[in-house]
């Protein structure tokens, strides 16, 4: 891997961006996909921002649905300012990738995960890039492994952000959830079976408690319970029900989060649909209210918990302390299959590429300069780091309508 040094991005930076990237967005290319027997002849977009390298970085959003070209504009502006060279694709399905050659949305059957990682593949061959370092966020990661599985020799070194590597992780999920909640012996635990015998805690509920613990943890959480305990459904508790709603305004918000087309990976590949197992707070119900939209499980395009053992590049594993969705046992599982995986343990949620992106910059910085193996001396540094825009804002904000 050829290695370049990179200046810091600890935190935002102050100073002026460069005037080519001060726009966001620096220009979009695209790089025509070929008409094949499941999916018509589309456009694929991506972006590409930084001082180029022989080695960038390839970012991949969580999903399926979240664009790549809008809601990033800031951390390419971050990558950049850092000296970073990123390349983000558009998901085929989404955004600007969306509609085929005559402008008709792309149907369910274009919707393959090898197909989603060969569109990485034309991008990169199109950039002239030999390999690159791959970066993937919860959904994001399993396009990660998956593009190594298949494209090995286009891996120089990987990220995964709160991986997501099978859906035998359900079953992980299930056990980190109903432990904090409903198993263990403390005041959160209790509130929540309060809930429950007063026939609140549907899945709703329980999409508020996930979402209130991820963002700020049980000091978040506990007064949250103890309001709706009361019987009130405060503007927090209201505010978390929209950010976490997995009702119909999930299923396209244009150029930003995109599920109704590019969520047909989800269910036919990584059994979105899952059935539940008929226990309390099982997140198997979270997309059960869209499966009848999507086609049904058909299985895992490849066994990645296997594949990860042949991944022999350097592997750095964020794995955030309250992360629900990818719990901690997960991402150390996977970890401990790898010939050459570094956990980084931060104090966050799920997602550091949506909720604390400072973090992630620091590790594709230590990636791409070849010394993955500092981070974890560095996670308090990278847990002080401040976090911008909503990823801050809204934490604070729920306090605070929580003392109303």
């Amino acid at each position: 891997m050829s290695v370049r040094h990179h200046r810091g991005i600890d935190a935002a930076s102050t100073r002026p961006w460069p005037t080519e990237y001060a726009r966001g967005v620096t220009g979009i290319h695209r790089v025509l996909r070929p008409a094949t027997e499941r999916a018509p002849a589309f456009s694929l977009a991506y972006t590409r921002s930084g001082p180029p390298s022989a080695t960038p970085l390839v970012v991949i959003p969580g999903g399926p649905g979240l664009a790549s070209v809008l809601p990033y504009r800031a951390l390419r502006r971050q990558a950049a300012h850092g000296g970073l060279d990123v390349i983000m694709v558009e998901h085929r399905g989404i955004g600007h990738s969306r509609s085929d050659t005559m402008g008709r949305p792309l149907p369910h059957s274009a919707m393959w995960v090898t197909d989603v990682v060969d569109d990485i593949a034309a991008v990169l061959e199109q950039e002239g890039v030999g390999s690159a370092l791959i970066v993937g966020s919860s959904y994001g990661s399993y396009l990660a492994s998956s593009f190594a599985a298949r494209h090995p020799s286009r891996v120089a070194g990987m990220i995964l952000d709160s991986a997501l590597q099978s859906t035998s992780d359900l079953a992980l999920e299930r056990e980190r959830i109903r432990g904090l909640f409903w198993d263990a012996d403390d005041d959160v635990a209790h509130s929540v079976h309060h809930l429950a015998e007063s026939g609140r805690l549907d899945s709703q509920t329980f999409d508020v408690i996930r979402a209130a613990y991820e963002l700020a943890g049980p000091d978040l959480l506990r007064p949250l319970l103890a309001a709706r305990l009361a019987g009130a459904r405060n503007p927090a508790w209201k505010a978390l029900e929209i950010y976490a709603g997995r009702g119909d305004s999930i299923v396209r918000i244009p150029s930003f989060f995109e599920f109704d087309i590019a969520g047909a990976i989800g269910f036919r590949e990584l059994n979105y649909g899952a059935a539940p197992d008929g226990r309390p707070l099982d997140p198997a119900l979270t997309y059960a209210p869209l499966a009848d939209r999507f086609p049904a499980f058909v299985g895992e395009p490849f066994d990645l918990l296997l594949e990860n053992r042949s991944f022999t590049w350097p592997v750095v594993v964020l794995v955030g302390s309250r992360d629900l969705r990818t719990p901690p046992t997960a991402a150390r599982r996977v970890a401990s299959m790898m010939p050459d995986a570094t956990i980084v343990d931060i104090e966050n949620g799920h997602s550091a590429l949506d909720t604390h992106p400072a973090a992630l910059l620091n590790a594709m910085r230590q990636l791409a300069n070849g010394t993955p193996h500092r981070l974890p001396a560095l996670a308090g540094r990278l847990n002080r780091l401040p976090r911008p825009g909503l990823a801050g804002i809204i934490p604070r904000a729920l306090r605070a309508m929580i003392r109303r």
